[in-house]
């Protein structure tokens, strides 16, 4: 989804910083498209997981603005990251906890704190939640419980930065068919069909499913949507 996000961006004329856990390959394959649209782009490392890890990424964030665009400055804040872990109530265990809690809810909340102050007036933040938290699924808790508190700190942040122009959304997507959870969709068709029956629009999502929503919610189409949850489902569970 994150390739999607950026792309869909960059279609609507925004430079990239894009950010990567492992996969370098990739990310620097969606740089090249980007530039290909006539945006610039740059990929940068980030684990989520390991706190520590949040400062000196901000630090290389900022640097990466003055060498590459002379400025400190940015306009728009997707907060994507993620990883899927299906684990029943009875077998979560604290390590669980606490790596779920740093990729999904700990890191966000800082890592958008420290960068909001390095904000254009008028900018946007988008956070990715989850259709989980309108309806269970097994092994979820805390996947969804994590993805829930964010909920409820966009528009905390909707609340407080409004003074400065600064809009912030959620987008809460459905099951859709990527790497997510080990590619748990994609490498299930048992899983793939039970889940497009339960949607409306009769299938699963696809990454450009995503993208372009979020798109939307960074541009001044969207100028007057602030503090929302956008699900982008297909109707799912209805």
């Amino acid at each position: 989804m994150g390739k999607d996000m950026a792309l869909s961006l960059a279609r609507k004329g925004v430079d990239i910083v894009l950010t990567y856990h492992s996969g370098m390959d990739e990310a620097n394959q969606v740089v090249e498209e980007i530039e290909r649209l006539g945006r610039k782009a740059i990929a940068l490392p980030l684990d989520m997981s390991k706190f520590k890890n949040l400062d000196p990424f901000l630090f290389s964030f900022f640097e990466t603005l003055k060498a590459h665009w002379n400025t400190d400055r940015f306009d728009y804040l997707v907060n994507n990251a993620g990883t899927g872990a299906t684990i029943l109530i009875d077998d979560v265990t604290e390590k669980d906890f606490d790596y779920l809690m740093n990729v999904h809810f700990k890191g966000v909340y800082f890592l958008t704190q420290k960068a909001l102050v390095h904000m254009n007036d008028h900018g946007a933040v988008v956070f990715v939640s989850s259709g989980t938290t309108r309806f269970s699924v097994n092994g979820y808790s805390v996947y969804s419980s994590l993805k829930s508190a964010v909920e409820t700190f966009t528009k905390y942040v909707a609340k407080e930065y409004g003074k400065r122009g600064i809009r912030a959304n959620i987008v809460a997507p459905g099951p859709i068919e990527t790497d997510f959870n080990s590619a748990a969709i994609r490498n299930n068709p048992q899983m793939k069909n039970f889940l497009a029956g339960q949607t409306a629009l009769g299938r699963v999502g696809n990454a450009d499913d995503i993208g372009s929503v979020v798109a939307f919610l960074c541009s001044d189409e969207a100028k007057w949507v602030n503090g929302i949850r956008l699900e982008a489902s297909g109707g799912i569970n209805l």
